[in-house]
């Protein structure tokens, strides 16, 4: 090369060294990857960056300061239909400062040039691989060289989705290239989101850049969401950030925050630190949810201790005793690891300690009827309650009225068998939970955004986010921690699929896959998991009837008996069916699951509904 004496050096930046250990040292194989897709010089011909997609560049060995593009080391000697007038350019290397004639950009002394000795036209090497479309990148998501196209458009990138003005890259081999704008091309092949998104979003492994997401591995990993907009990679031949070794996958917009300016991704529903969008002194009595753990509840909450507030005489054919020893011989406290229920049978909720109140009946049979002491302060009668508030609701221990006192509760559609506030005129039954749930609250799942309560959905949606919404039912009934027989440990809920775990989610009690999108519990010392619906459970039977997030049968309390000889000779036990029970006497359908009643005598079975109907046929 005729401006530089010492003999130069081809270089392949997409070059790996062959190592036979390359699983021992696959990591100083990633650094070192990592170190050649960082790599910039400039190019001492057109002066500009030499970086990891122009691939192969030319050095000098003896000298540390000369590098020079391969396209540019390749430049011809002369060059044809630059000049206006149309003479031929020669390759020159000047002493003096001269100005291009395309660019308007002044030159330093020593720099190389075209020039015409006739009309004295001056061009310099950058514009010259221009005029030449010689402005090429190598890019590992194209198998072709990809040129860059001479003059600023207007086109949709085929990288990101979206419409870009500036200059972009196409590949003038293949007859339907993509086009790649500028910007998306040069994408660092790795990056921390912390570092993009202002920490507004973080993760603890840096994210690989990906050239598409196949609808294959898509399906294979439960259809992910952008762990930033939460919304789902409908085109799958668009390039997303993913890391290598967790289930986090990005949008390239999100990825960069690149959507708009930059506070956008402030409000935004995913993992990152939202903005609080409400005044703490405007919502004195605001409710943060989850609670922390199965013993709380709602009433607990409102009730528990409550000064001026007195408890009043509850409708229970025995009398009730109050229990506060926590070594009590006539109860025994729930307690998932000893495989141990006991459910309040006014709030339905787990019964963990005292104060408790026990029914004081020992004759013919014991009598299962047990009561939160906080229970028992319950208002009789509810007026201008917002979910119904046309009519006073007043508080019943039963609803005789629904066959064997179950009914379906109409806001947030469970079934239930415990304590209810109704309205008679409207046949309107609530259970004592729901009744007090307020207009507004506030869930870990998003936090420092104000949710709302949409009675008609059922939900709290939130007004700041389009796309946020999470059932009553899941809010109130599904505690931040819990314990289970399968674990030694407190099982924390988990909202996104868990750090350092790649493969699939199996629940440890039902043993069935589940999609690590949607909220379940995990313990991080055990690396094991479970779906937020099985975690109430005592005994395998109980598990897989999900009802949203929740068990199907999560407000209703099993056990007592049904006595109609009309039916059945026999007395008939109130349980939720196994598989062993079979098939319905009534109708056929399978008892796995549902609540049955069921003979210990002999092997008589039947459906709740199909009892509710053959009794009615009866009457």
């Amino acid at each position: 090369m005729f401006e530089h004496e010492h003999p130069l050096n081809l270089t392949d930046l997409w070059s790996e060294e062959e190592n036979e250990d390359y699983e021992e040292d696959k990591e100083e194989n990633e650094d070192e990857v990592d170190a050649k897709q960082d790599f910039r010089c400039l190019c001492s011909r057109c002066h500009e960056e030499i970086n990891w997609f122009h691939r192969y560049y030319y050095s000098c060995s003896t000298c540390s300061d000369f590098s020079i593009h391969k396209f540019c080391a390749e430049l011809p000697e002369r060059l044809e239909d630059i000049c206006e007038v149309g003479h031929t350019l020669g390759f020159y290397l000047y002493n003096d400062e001269w100005m291009c004639d395309i660019c308007r950009r002044l030159s330093k002394p020593r720099e190389l040039l075209y020039h015409c000795d006739i009309c004295w036209f001056f061009v310099d090497a950058n514009c010259a691989t221009k005029r030449l479309q010689k402005n090429i990148i190598h890019h590992p998501s194209h198998k072709h060289p990809l040129v860059r196209i001479p003059k600023q458009i207007l086109d949709k990138c085929d990288a990101c989705g979206k419409e870009h003005k500036g200059l972009f890259y196409h590949c003038p081999t293949c007859a339907s290239s993509n086009f790649i704008h500028s910007d998306c091309a040069f994408l660092p092949k790795k990056l921390q989101i912390q570092h993009t998104t202002n920490d507004i979003f973080s993760h603890i492994h840096p994210l690989t850049l990906a050239y598409s997401f196949p609808r294959t591995d898509q399906r294979s990993k439960s259809y992910p969401r952008c762990r930033v907009c939460l919304k789902g990679f409908v085109n799958s031949n668009l390039w997303i950030y993913k890391c290598e070794k967790c289930r986090y996958y990005t949008h390239l917009d999100c990825a960069t925050s690149r959507k708009e300016p930059f506070m956008s991704i402030l409000t935004s529903p995913g993992t990152g630190k939202m903005i609080k969008n409400y005044e703490d002194v405007e919502h004195p009595d605001l409710l943060h949810l989850p609670f922390p753990d199965p013993s709380y509840s709602l009433l607990k909450h409102l009730f528990f201790k409550e000064s001026g507030s007195e408890t009043h005489e509850v409708s229970h054919q025995h009398p009730l005793i109050l229990e506060d020893s926590p070594t009590s011989s006539r109860i025994s406290y729930h307690d998932p690891t000893k495989r141990t229920e006991l459910l309040c049978n006014g709030c339905l909720r787990p019964i963990t300690s005292g104060p408790v109140y026990v029914c004081s009946n020992e004759e013919g049979g014991h009598c299962n009827f047990v009561l939160h002491e906080w229970c028992s302060r319950l208002p009789i009668e509810l007026k201008d309650n917002p979910h119904h508030p046309q009519h006073t609701l007043i508080l019943h221990s039963k609803i005789f009225s629904k066959f064997f006192g179950v009914f379906i509760c109409d806001l947030c559609g469970l079934y239930c068998n415990g304590f209810a506030y109704c309205c008679g005129k409207c046949n309107y039954y609530m259970d004592v939970n729901c009744a007090f749930v307020p207009k507004e609250i506030t869930h870990n799942s998003h936090p420092n955004h104000l949710l709302t309560l949409n009675s008609s959905r059922g939900s709290f949606i939130c007004h700041t986010c389009d796309n946020f919404e999470i059932p009553l039912r899941n809010a109130l009934l599904i505690p931040e921690t819990t314990t289970h027989k399968c674990d030694k440990h407190p099982m924390k809920l988990s909202y996104f699929p868990i750090e350092n775990h790649m493969g699939d989610y199996f629940c440890e009690i039902c043993e069935e896959e589940f999609d690590p999108e949607f909220t379940f519990y995990h313990c991080r010392e055990c690396m094991q998991s479970m779906h937020t619906a099985c975690a109430p459970s005592i005994l395998r039977y109980e598990t897989y009837a999900v009802y949203g997030g929740v068990h199907r049968y999560v407000n209703v309390k099993f056990g007592g008996t049904y006595n109609n000889t009309e039916v059945h000779p026999h007395p008939l036990s109130f349980v939720q069916g196994v598989e062993s029970d079979g098939l319905c006497h009534k109708d056929g359908c399978s008892l796995h699951y549902e609540m049955i009643f069921k003979c210990l005598t002999c092997e008589f079975a039947i459906r709740y509904y199909c009892m509710k109907h053959l009794c009615k046929e009866k009457n």
